[in-house]
C-alpha cells in the first residue's frame, strides 16, 4: 500500500533511530554519534555508526546504511509498507485502512480467515500435549530430547486419537466446515463428514517469516502411514515457497543458513545453538525456496542425510542453489545419518568443526562422480576425466575455471595442462566455457578519475549536513547542477531546499529514495569520513578545496558538451563567473 509522504516522516520523527537500534544492537556514545559492531557483516572493531542529529546509521566497513526504515527492512527482512507497519505501532501511529477492490477484499478476507483458523489450531495443538491424552506426544519429544524451552519456541503440539475434536472446537469458534477444510485441517466425505485431517500425531506449526501459523506437520504415534503428513497447498500455504525455521533463521546474524530435510533436524540445530537452520517442508528442495534463501544469505551448508537418497538430494540442490547464484559447500555427518543423531551423540562443537571443515559443492559433485568409475582401469579413468573436463566447463568465468582445474588436478593427480587442453577441447566443440572479454587499458585511469570526482561531491555533502550553516555562505557559487552524478544531484535538490528552508530532515531524504542501493548510497553521503582537522584554519582551507573541487569539475563536465545544449552552455557561463569568485572569496566557519 502506498503511504502519504507525510504519514511516512510522521512515523519516522517518532522513532528516534538510536531507541530503535539499541534494541537489536549494542551500541555506545563516541563522541557525537553511537558505534557498535555491524549486525550486517562479522567484525571486531566497531564500524557501526548512529547518529542522533541525522537519524541514520552508516558501516564504514560494509556501507550498509539508511534511516530508521532500512535499518528495519535489512535487519528484520522487511518490506518498507511491513517497516512502515512495525514502527506505526511502536510509536502508536494509526495507519489509513488499506482500501480493495471488491475481489481484492474478498480475497483479503479469505486470508485472514484462513491464517486465523491456523493460530487457532495452533492453540488447541499446544494445549493438548499438556493434557493427560497428549502424553503420548510428550513423553516423544522428551524422548528426542528436546527442551521444555524448544518446544515452546516451536509450538510444538498433539493431535488427540479422536478424529473430529478439532473441527468441533473451530466450529465453537464460529468457523464453518467449509473455512476448516479450505485451512486443510479437515476433509469430508459421506460416510464420516467432516473430520480432522491430523489425529494421533505430534504437530509441528509452519511458520511464515512472520511468525503467522500457515501450516502443519504430523509426526505418527506408533504404526500408521504416512510416517509424517503435512498440510496441503491453501491460499496461505505454498510449500514451494517456504522453509521450516525461517521464522528464526532469518535474524540469526550468521554468514550462512544450513539446510536440512527434517522437521526435527531442525529444532535439534537450534537447540544446540545453530539457529541458522532450516528445511524445505515435506517436497523436494525448490528454485522458489533456493530465491527465498537469497534474501537472507549468500552461503547455503548442506546438512542432508549421509545415505544414497541423501546424497541424490543434496546433487540436485546444489544445482538448484548455483542457479540463483548461491553458494553451497556440504557438512559431512559420517559416521550419523542425519543432523539430529550427530547432535546428540557427538555434540554441537563437533558439528561446528564439521561446519568448519564444509566441502566445496564442486569438489563434492566430483567426488559422488569418481564412484561411477574404476580408476584403476586406464578406460574408465579416461572417461572419468573427460566428465571432469565437461564440468568444468560450467564455470565461465576464466579465473574461476583455472582455479577449479588446478584443485582437481592436484586432488586427482593430473597434469594441470593436460586437464586444460582437454577442457579446451571439450569447450570448442560445444561452444561453451568462453573465456571472459578483459577490458582495454586506460579504463581503469578513467574509472579511478570519476571516483575522485565522486568523491569530493561525496565530501561536500557531508561538510554541508555537519556545519549546516555553511550553505548559507556558499549558496551563491554552488547549485544540485554542479553535483554531475545523478543521484549525488538529486540529493543536493533536496538538501538545499531543506537548509534554504531550515526545516528539513535528512533521514526524510533518504524515504525519498525506493531502491535500497540508493538508501545505502545516501547515507554515505551525509556521513562520509571527513579528514580529522586540528585548527579552525585548516577546516577553511580544506572545505575550500573541496568546493573547488566541486566546482571546476563541474565546468569541465558542462564544458565538455557544449554543442547545441542551450542548458550546457548557460551552465558554463554562470559555473565560471562564480568559480572565480569563489577563488578570491574566503569562507568563514565562524557562524
Amino acid at each position: 500500500m502506498y503511504y502519504p509522504d507525510e504519514l511516512v516522516e510522521e512515523i519516522r520523527a517518532k522513532n528516534d533511530i538510536v531507541d530503535v537500534i539499541s534494541g537489536y544492537v549494542r551500541i555506545q556514545k563516541k563522541g557525537s554519534n553511537y558505534m557498535g559492531l555491524c549486525p550486517f557483516h562479522n567484525e571486531k572493531s566497531p564500524s557501526f555508526s548512529v547518529s542522533a542529529s541525522k537519524q541514520i546509521y552508516h558501516c564504514f566497513g560494509c556501507g550498509a546504511g539508511g534511516n530508521v526504515f532500512t535499518f528495519l527492512m535489512n535487519y528484520e527482512n522487511f518490506t518498507f509498507q511491513e517497516a512502515v507497519k512495525e514502527l506505526a505501532d511502536r510509536a502508536g501511529v494509526s495507519l489509513p485502512e488499506i482500501e480493495y477492490s471488491a475481489q481484492a477484499k474478498k480475497e483479503a478476507d479469505k486470508k485472514a480467515i484462513l491464517l486465523e483458523i491456523n493460530k487457532e489450531a495452533a492453540k488447541y495443538f499446544y494445549y493438548q500435549l499438556r493434557q493427560e491424552q497428549g502424553k503420548i506426544g510428550y513423553r516423544y519429544l522428551s524422548g528426542r530430547q528436546l527442551s521444555e524451552e524448544t518446544i515452546k519456541k516451536f509450538g510444538l503440539g498433539f493431535a488427540n486419537k479422536t478424529s473430529n475434536d478439532l473441527t468441533l472446537y473451530l466450529k465453537k469458534k464460529g468457523y464453518t466446515d467449509e473455512q476448516i477444510i479450505q485451512a486443510g485441517l479437515a476433509t469430508a466425505d459421506e460416510r464420516y463428514g467432516t473430520h480432522d485431517k491430523f489425529w494421533n500425531r505430534v504437530i509441528f506449526p509452519i511458520m511464515d517469516i512472520n511468525h503467522r501459523a500457515i501450516g502443519f506437520g504430523g509426526r505418527v504415534m506408533g504404526e500408521g502411514n504416512p510416517k509424517y503428513l503435512n498440510s496441503p497447498e491453501t491460499p496461505v500455504f505454498d510449500k514451494s515457497r517456504n522453509l521450516y525455521g525461517l521464522n528464526f533463521a532469518r535474524t540469526a546474524r550468521k554468514n550462512n543458513i544450513i539446510l536440512c530435510e527434517g522437521y526435527m533436524d531442525v529444532i535439534a540445530l537450534h537447540q544446540a545453538g545453530f539457529n541458522q537452520a532450516v528445511a524445505s517442508l515435506g517436497t523436494a528442495f525448490t528454485a522458489g525456496q533456493a530465491n527465498l534463501l537469497r534474501r537472507y544469505t549468500e552461503n547455503v551448508l548442506l546438512s542432508y542425510d549421509s545415505d544414497g537418497a541423501g546424497t541424490s538430494a543434496a546433487l540436485r540442490a546444489i544445482g538448484i542453489l548455483r542457479e540463483v547464484g548461491l553458494t553451497a559447500k556440504i557438512i559431512d555427518l559420517k559416521p550419523y545419518k542425519d543432523p539430529d543423531e550427530f547432535i546428540k551423540n557427538l555434540g554441537a562443537e563437533a558439528f561446528q568443526e564439521r561446519i568448519d571443515k564444509a566441502e566445496n559443492s564442486f569438489l563434492f559433485e566430483v567426488r559422488v562422480l569418481e564412484r561411477d568409475y574404476d580408476l584403476k582401469d586406464p578406460e574408465g579413468k579416461t572417461k572419468f576425466h573427460r566428465e571432469i573436463a565437461k564440468k568444468l566447463c560450467q564455470f565461465s568465468e576464466e579465473v574461476e575455471r583455472d582455479n577449479y582445474t588446478q584443485a582437481i588436478a592436484e586432488k586427482y593427480h593430473m597434469g594441470y595442462e593436460n586437464l586444460r587442453k582437454l577442457i579446451h577441447s571439450y569447450a570448442s566443440k560445444t561452444g561453451l566455457a568462453k573465456p571472459i572479454e578483459r577490458p582495454k587499458s586506460g579504463i581503469q585511469s578513467k574509472s579511478s578519475q570519476e571516483e575522485n570526482v565522486r568523491k569530493n561531491q561525496r565530501l561536500l555533502i557531508t561538510w554541508l549536513t555537519e556545519e549546516p550553516y555553511l550553505y548559507k555562505k556558499v549558496k551563491d557559487y554552488l547549485s544540485p547542477a554542479d553535483f554531475t552524478d545523478e543521484l549525488y544531484g538529486k540529493v543536493a535538490a533536496k538538501l538545499f531546499e531543506g537548509l534554504g528552508n531550515e526545516g528539513f530532515s535528512l533521514a526524510g531524504i533518504i524515504s525519498l529514495f525506493p531502491e535500497e542501493s540508493e538508501q545505502r548510497e545516501v547515507a554515505e553521503l551525509f556521513d562520509t569520513k571527513l579528514q580529522m582537522i586540528a585548527t579552525t584554519q585548516e577546516k577553511e582551507k580544506a572545505f575550500h578545496d573541496v568546493l573547488l573541487k566541486v566546482k571546476e569539475n563541474s565546468l569541465e563536465y558542462y564544458s565538455s558538451r557544449l554543442g547545441s545544449d542551450v542548458t550546457a552552455i548557460n551552465q558554463v557561463i554562470e559555473g565560471k563567473k562564480a568559480l572565480e569568485t569563489l577563488k578570491r572569496t574566503h569562507i568563514s566557519f565562524q557562524d
